[in-house]
């Protein structure tokens, strides 16, 4: 898949097949992860993959907005790590960035992904904390659910001249 045709194509995927997804294949994604850009290099990322069905179908219990997860086989939640870090509150990017790369790598790979947001929401932090026994330095940013689409919804029209600016505002 060329790179234009896959950042124009991906779309928030929340509807499963009753598929597994492999190991191998989550590697893969979470591979693509760990190729994302970050300040200095720094790679403060760590991630939480979640593939057993009961953790999967606690998850909306923390979080409503991660409904999907009941039908999801898998998910990766990205943390940023502020042990890792040498350029302080990059890591938010760092892993906005990884979290980016995961979702083309899974729609390059025929998969369905969704980015389900935990940071800033302090009740989600405590709760993918506690739920998953996270040291305090670990802070979870996003969830993303992951498996074969049962849904194919329509590209919309996203780009917005109004929007642009050049030179100046």
């Amino acid at each position: 898949m060329e790179t234009l045709q896959a950042i124009k194509t991906r779309r928030s995927i929340r509807r499963f097949l009753d598929k597994p997804v492999s190991r191998e294949m989550a590697r893969d994604l979470l591979e693509a992860a760990m190729f994302a850009p970050s300040a200095g290099n720094e790679q403060p990322w760590q991630f939480v993959l979640l593939d057993e069905r009961k953790l999967l179908d606690e998850v909306p219990r923390l979080c409503a907005t991660a409904s999907m997860c009941r039908q999801a086989p898998m998910a990766i939640l990205v943390c940023g790590d502020s042990s890792q870090e040498k350029y302080p509150n990059f890591w938010v990017q760092d892993c906005s960035a990884a979290t980016e790369n995961i979702l083309l790598a899974a729609h390059d790979r025929g998969l369905g992904a969704v980015w389900v947001g935990i940071y800033p929401l302090k009740d989600r932090i405590e709760a993918f904390r506690k739920f998953l026994g996270l040291p305090e330095e670990i802070t979870p940013v996003c969830l993303v659910a992951i498996g074969y689409p049962n849904e194919s919804p329509a590209a919309p029209r996203r780009y917005r001249e109004e929007r642009v600016h050049f030179n100046g505002w």
